[in-house]
């Protein structure tokens, strides 16, 4: 992390110039927050046999830019669904976003992100899944703070906030690799 290796100092925010516009992070209550574009979500019909792939049952199927987003009926569905990889990859999206209402207390939603289109069976914790995620829940609860927490395997909190056409996710860093480039 660029804090952590002093490369920046914590009181500077990182600023990445992308195809998606101008993406910042800045080191803030202890984690690193963001600040990207929402993706809006358009209600759809589920591509044929892409419900019986995930193992489960919807009670909506969006679509978003890149993904489609598929909220079923409880926590426990989120975390049974049992995709069937091959059958995602061929729906000709990057992933498939599978979330439900949070099933206690510590947050608001729970959410997988299944991207085998992209050559990702399943992300730990997604930022940009998070960015169709936080509009679609903050329009159902009528909230605009929420906490997340994506169920996969590694799991991880994200806080959620909309903000206009931005969304703010707010959470900690995990460093996985260490590198050094010679030349």
């Amino acid at each position: 992390m660029l804090w952590e290796t002093k490369r920046l100092p914590s009181n500077l925010q990182a600023r990445f110039h992308t195809r998606s516009g101008l993406l910042t992070a800045e080191a803030k209550d202890g984690g690193i927050e963001l600040d990207f574009p929402a993706s809006q979500t358009e209600s759809v019909d589920p591509p044929d046999g892409m419900l019986d792939a995930l193992g489960v049952e919807a009670v909506h199927v969006g679509r978003t830019r890149f993904d489609y987003l598929v909220e079923v009926g409880s926590e426990d569905a989120v975390r049974a669904a049992a995709p069937d990889f091959a059958r995602l990859r061929s729906l000709g999206v990057r992933g498939v976003i599978v979330t439900a209402a949070g099933g206690d207390a510590d947050h608001d939603f729970v959410s997988r992100f299944f991207a085998p289109g992209a050559g990702i069976d399943e992300d730990p914790v997604t930022g940009s899944a998070h960015c169709a995620l936080a509009p679609y829940w903050s329009a159902k609860l009528g909230r605009t703070q929420m906490v997340a927490f994506q169920a996969s395997a590694r799991g991880g909190i994200v806080r959620v906030a909309p903000v206009g056409d931005r969304v703010r996710l707010a959470g900690s860093a995990v460093t996985v690799i260490r590198g050094e480039l010679l030349a």
